[in-house]
């Protein structure tokens, strides 16, 4: 009968090794759980350790001279070493669900692996199971590649590894990425009539001054028209941007390059920018109820899986996404860090609505904070759903009305002076007419 090694976890989080003779894979699963153990890792006796040891001869072959040797690995700047977060959300709802039904969790990877189209993802998920079958945790492996796992999935895997319930970790990570994905589909789906509208604005406005406004022009010389000031305006407009279309373009990407070098390379650039977005009109309260939403439900998560408060703090202000909301969770943590409670420093860092305040000190008072702070996150849910159809609903009639007001005011800039003209021939017929 075949012998197989198990790696598992007791109650108190404690890891445990051993040996039983059984004849399958699923049975030694079964026997291991019946054991009131929770296995991380079950393979035949002798098999992966040959692989570890042929990995471990690979990694360690050195140079003459005790120099390692070059490893060949050509990455193209910008094309590769990043996942999607929706192809990571469905990865990680995958693997929650096999975790969840028994599956041991080298298997589970394996699994994925042969299905995943995503060539990134796939290496991946490859480079995970070779690390987990060298003896590391999943979470080790994870740390491995943190450009596609930020300190969030780390750190809640490593969680759920010590309290022996990463099923219950992966589907919290799985929910928390759903659910964010969501909100930013609904922001991005608003954001995107706006801006389609701003487009078709400039193309129309673009095409009117540069081919067909000179045409106007033409004709008003040749008839020696009297032109009114505002038509004369109008012509001035047209003239500079045909004749210097290519440089304005140039001089507008060079300066919308250099504002996004000053917001993404400069502290103050993103403070400014952050805090500019918070008040913007219609757009500002979407954005901090955002914010909020995920503040709330990504510190509700750690929490709830077993993260210390502290490292959950300092997570959550390296992944809040808007520096004045990372700004006032760092006063938080120091806060914290001094034997204080959170509800103090949040009332102090003048971002977060009372509601929000409230609700976090009866969690804290209560002894349910992971709880209270999942319940702000979905409220928060619902009313960026109720803003962005508010936003939506009355960005339409203005954007509508900005277009109007563009291509009808050159409209009437261009017929002013024709209007003018047949003014001046009937009042002309007028007069010969009385004499």
């Amino acid at each position: 009968m075949p012998k197989y090694d198990y790696i598992a976890l007791d109650a108190r989080g404690n890891e445990t090794k051993g040996s039983i003779e059984v004849a399958t894979q699923n049975e030694a699963i079964g026997r291991v759980k019946e054991m009131g153990l929770f296995p991380t890792k079950i393979f035949e006796a002798g098999k992966i350790q040959e692989k570890g040891a042929k990995k471990t001869k690979v990694k360690a072959a050195p140079k003459a001279g005790g120099k390692k040797g070059i490893n060949i690995n050509i990455q193209i700047p910008g094309l590769g070493g990043r996942v999607k977060p929706k192809v990571l959300t469905t990865f990680t709802r995958q693997l929650a669900t096999l975790v969840d039904a028994g599956l041991p969790l080298l298997r589970g990877l394996r699994v994925l692996e042969k299905q995943e189209r995503n060539a990134t993802l796939k290496k991946i998920l490859g480079e995970l199971s070779l690390s987990i079958e060298g003896g590391s945790t999943f979470s080790e492996g994870l740390a491995q590649h943190p450009k596609v796992f930020n300190r969030l999935f780390i750190n809640m895997v490593k969680a759920g590894e010590l309290g022996g319930v990463l099923e219950v970790v992966l589907k919290r990570l799985a929910e928390f990425s759903e659910k964010a994905q969501k909100i930013k589909g609904k922001v991005k789906a608003a954001l995107f009539y706006p801006v389609a509208v701003m487009i078709v604005a400039m193309a129309i406005l673009i095409l009117l001054m540069v081919f067909i406004i000179p045409r106007f022009q033409e004709v008003f010389n040749g008839m020696g028209m009297k032109m009114p000031g505002f038509t004369l305006f109008v012509l001035g407009a047209s003239n500079l941007i045909k004749n210097h279309i290519l440089p304005t373009m140039g001089v507008v990407i060079v300066l919308w390059v250099i504002f996004l070098l000053i917001i993404k390379k400069t502290k103050i650039g993103r403070l400014i920018w952050d805090k500019f977005k918070l008040k913007m009109p219609a757009i500002g309260p979407v954005i901090s109820k955002v914010a909020i939403s995920r503040f709330a439900r990504t510190l509700g998560t750690l929490v709830s899986s077993g993260v210390p408060i502290l490292q959950a703090l300092t997570i959550v202000r390296e992944t809040a996404g808007n520096v004045i909301i990372s700004n006032a969770v760092a006063k938080i943590h120091e806060s914290v860090k001094e034997g204080e409670t959170i509800t103090a420093p949040m009332e102090g860092a003048g971002v977060f609505p009372p509601m929000v305040v409230s609700m976090v000190d009866v969690g804290e008072q209560t002894g349910a904070m992971p709880e209270m702070l999942l319940k702000i996150a979905d409220n928060y849910d619902e009313e960026v759903d109720n803003a962005v159809a508010a936003m939506t609903s009355l960005l339409e009639p203005i954007m509508i009305v900005f277009l109007a007001v563009i291509v009808g005011s050159i409209v009437i800039a261009m017929f002013l002076p024709l209007i003018s003209a047949i003014s001046q021939m009937s009042g002309g017929d007028d007069s010969g007419g009385g004499d």
